[in-house]
């Protein structure tokens, strides 16, 4: 087995260290969830945390890991008796990205159940976590039914498996801990709040720190059993102080007067609910153990709310999580009751140790360095910096707007109009790709529409069918009494429909014909309003612009929206219009993503006023890369940008040519009076 690198030979990363440590103490904090830049030492952290741990005391021979001074009472193995019991270092069990349902949870015998009435049950992930940790990387990949399954086991202490009216329950409490690159995707808000602190760690910018980090990386490398020696006096130390904290954590006591200032806090920073309010109280608490004190004090409270808030606060799905200190501060201050005059000089006898003195969570700490704070107030988004004025209820002359330094004719980024909701875009037919909730597709989850064999592993039961195909062969296989003698071959799967997600390529004209300033902010506003309709289906997009000569591909396929509502926010306008290249480049990104991922269908999105210049014969030129999209069957819409008295309908045309639909920027809000809900179809397939 390869020796682990040291927990306390992380250099730096304050907040990500005292985070985990404080789950140690207390693991009814509720987790960590771990945000930070690819080669961070993320995961380094968390798998290094398990050897601090205490052994665990269990019933020999349970494979749930029951304790045996106070066993499961609904044990699969159980009922235990009293005896002797064994003991095993704490496990840190890792989720891969790709488990399926029946590997995280357990899978349940359903041939013998139905048969012999047994609960024949393999435990899963979640058994051989409990008691220990749960380590999920890049838990903004998972799928979100499994996501769904994991949290509510972490915040009930406890997994179901249920098949068929056969039931099974177990202990599964765990110490939860996911990491995540931003940029390739956010988890919903929901799933956010379920983690209790959140971290966000960043590479050091100081010269020092890095060269350090790779000479301690060198050196384990060389020789891991030699450096782990290194630090073993440091590692039994803290090992020793989490057994000390989590003795001294009943006896900490939480004064009325903080829990006003927790109460007050999460209400200043409008958070949703009550899981903040709780979770800092154990946070403050856990902290106050930490440093050896049996009160808390509003320095706890302070950085429970910069671990515990950050991912909770109220906010726009695209802007970056964070935390306005001074507005913290304020609020600490002005609920601050008579808990200053009596609070410790000291708080904390160790600030040097791990995850001592950490300036907080929120915001990734330059250098890791707790001397030079950052501000964490986020920057305004759009939707936060009031609605854009229309061109329709504007009677002011809009003044030029100053060339951008890209070049002659080329005009400065302008500010996108708020966005609205949007009329859901899909793709017709029925797919198999990812879960979502944008089109009609085959999944694990959803409701039932049919029944066939099992290919593989039997997942879904189809009941119906099962029985339906056991019921003829009784007689013949001998059935005596009120069993149903089931077979292998009986067994039916259930076949399931739900929603999936797509890939939504936005090809957007950023031509001098779009380059009035009051009609690009609509057109902003209107693809940042189908990119927020993107997060929400779970999505993964794309951008690209095409303005003078060519086209770009702004932001390869992606499932951060966060970063495409970024790249579009600084998009520049001016020059001619190459609608041509525009729709070549789109077609070559798809071809490129059908090979990489096959099962995602695409829903082309082109925002146009539907003019094509430059070039020789630039209509015709655009007319044929509109067909070759045709031809491969892509789903696709345009959202015509034409305004004014007199309309031309060169983006009805292009649409045309497509094989799909066109909307206009009215069209395309969800309260509009022009129609319904639509599907992503050419007119030729509606007519015939």
């Amino acid at each position: 087995m390869s020796t682990r690198y040291p927990f306390t030979a992380v250099v730096g990363m304050d907040d990500l260290r005292l985070a985990l440590l404080l789950n140690a103490v207390s693991p009814a904090v509720g987790g960590v969830l771990v945000r930070g830049e690819k080669g961070t030492a993320k995961s380094t952290a968390v798998r290094a945390l398990a050897d601090l741990l205490p052994a665990v005391a269990v019933v020999p021979g349970c494979r749930f890991s029951c304790d045996p001074a106070a066993p499961d009472a609904q044990c699969p193995d159980g009922p235990h008796e009293s005896g002797p019991c064994g003991a095993r270092p704490a496990r840190m069990v890792e989720l891969p990205v790709g488990a399926s349902e029946d590997r995280l949870v357990g899978a349940l015998d359903i041939e013998r159940a139905l048969g012999e009435g047994v609960k024949a049950f393999e435990p899963g992930l979640l058994a051989d976590a409990h008691r220990g940790i749960l380590y999920v990387d890049e838990v903004n990949l998972l799928h979100d039914h499994l996501i769904d399954l994991l949290l509510d086991a972490a915040a009930m202490g406890s997994s179901y498996v249920e098949r068929e009216g056969v039931s099974v329950r177990h202990a599964a409490r765990f110490l939860l801990v996911g990491t995540m690159n931003p940029e390739e995707g956010e988890l919903r808000p929901q799933l956010l709040d379920r983690f209790g602190l959140t971290v966000e760690v960043a590479a050091s910018r100081e010269p020092e720190q890095r060269v350090e980090v790779v000479r301690r990386r060198l050196a384990h490398d060389d020789d891991p059993a030699a450096f782990a020696a290194r630090w073993a006096d440091d590692e039994d130390a803290l090992r020793q102080r989490i057994v000390s904290a989590r003795e001294l954590l009943p006896s900490v006591v939480l004064g009325d007067a903080v829990l006003l200032q927790i109460a007050a806090t999460c209400a200043a920073f409008e958070v949703d609910g009550m899981r903040a309010d709780i979770v800092m109280a154990r946070t403050a608490t856990a902290l106050a153990a930490w440093a050896g004190r049996t009160e808390v004090t509003s320095d706890d409270v302070r950085q429970a709310a910069l671990l515990a808030l950050p991912h909770r606060r109220r906010r726009n799905p695209f802007d970056a999580p964070g935390l306005d200190q001074d507005k913290l501060d304020e609020t600490l201050e002005q609920f601050q009751g008579n808990e200053g005059a009596e609070g410790d000089d000291d708080p904390d006898p160790d600030p040097e140790g791990p995850g001592g003195g950490g300036g907080g969570g929120g915001v990734p700490p330059q250098g890791n360095s707790p001397e030079s704070p950052e501000s964490s107030e986020s920057p305004q988004s759009p939707a936060e910096s009031g609605p854009a004025e229309s061109p329709e209820s504007s009677d002011a002359v809009e003044p030029p707007a100053a060339p951008a330094p890209g070049g002659p004719g080329e005009r400065a980024a302008v500010k996108a109009a708020e966005p609205f909701r949007t009329k859901m875009l899909s793709v017709p037919g029925l797919g198999e790709g990812a879960a979502g909730r944008r089109s009609r597709a085959r999944t694990d989850h959803g409701r039932t529409t049919g029944s066939r064999r099992p290919q593989g592993a039997l997942t879904k039961l189809h009941l119906t069918a099962t029985v339906q195909a056991a019921a003829p062969h009784q007689r013949v296989r001998g059935r005596s009494g009120r069993g149903l003698v089931v077979r292998r071959d009986d067994l039916r799967q259930a076949t399931r429909e739900g929603r999936e997600g797509n890939l939504v390529l936005f090809v957007v004209d950023a031509s001098g014909s779009m380059a009035a300033r009051q009609r690009m902010s609509a057109v902003k506003g209107a693809v940042l309003s189908l990119l927020l309709d993107a997060y929400q289906r779970r999505d993964k997009v794309g951008l690209i612009t095409f303005r003078g000569k060519e086209a770009e591909l702004a932001l390869p396929p992606t499932s951060s929206v966060d970063a495409a509502a970024a790249r579009l926010e600084t998009l520049p306008t001016g020059g001619r219009t190459p609608l041509a290249a525009g729709l070549l480049k789109a077609h070559d990104v798809l071809r490129v993503e059908r090979l990489r991922d096959p099962s995602r269908r695409p829903l082309l999105v082109v925002v146009t006023d539907g003019r094509a210049t430059g070039g020789p014969e630039p209509v015709a030129l655009a007319g044929r890369a509109a067909r070759l999209h045709a031809a491969e069957g892509t789903a696709s819409v345009v959202v015509d940008c034409e305004s004014g008295m007199v309309r031309l309908g060169l983006a009805g045309e292009l649409a045309r040519e497509l094989g799909g639909g066109a909307v206009t920027l009215d069209e395309l809000r969800a309260d509009s009076i022009a129609g319904l809900v639509k599907d992503v179809q050419g007119t030729s397939r509606r007519a015939a």
